[in-house]
């Protein structure tokens, strides 16, 4: 199954990076959409179809934190996985992540093996 992914990060190149890191494991991957901010994902996700959201934390405009709260109060977006990918490294942080509905937590920096073990896991794949 094809599979239609967001990564949520203001950092291009920690997009980039999460995207090479995804293409290099051999996910069958239909699309994969970025953007720099929450308000930015919510956009992407109102208007097409997204299986899986990789998100950071700490953004402008609109935190993954905030991105969470609203994906969880929409009766569609609520249903989407999302892993949160961030320099956070707390408990409390993972934790409040969590209950917002994350279902998987990388730390950056991060192995590349370490994110692709997270993204099979949350998607099941090989299971």
């Amino acid at each position: 199954m094809s599979t239609h992914l967001l990564v949520v990060d203001d950092s291009p190149a920690m997009r980039k990076m999460i995207t090479r890191v995804i293409e290099m494991s051999g996910f069958d991957i239909a699309s994969l959409a970025q953007a720099s901010d929450g308000a930015e994902a919510l956009e992407i996700l109102r208007a097409k179809p997204v299986d899986l959201v990789l998100t950071d934390v700490n953004m402008p405009i609109m935190t993954g934190e905030e991105l969470l709260r609203e994906m969880a109060g929409n009766g569609m977006l609520k249903r989407i996985p999302v892993v949160v990918v961030s320099t956070d490294a707390t408990d409390a942080r993972m934790h409040q992540m969590m209950e917002l509905g994350a279902r998987g937590y990388v730390v950056k920096p991060f192995q590349p093996a370490l994110l692709r073990n997270e993204l099979e896991r949350v998607m099941e794949i090989g299971q």
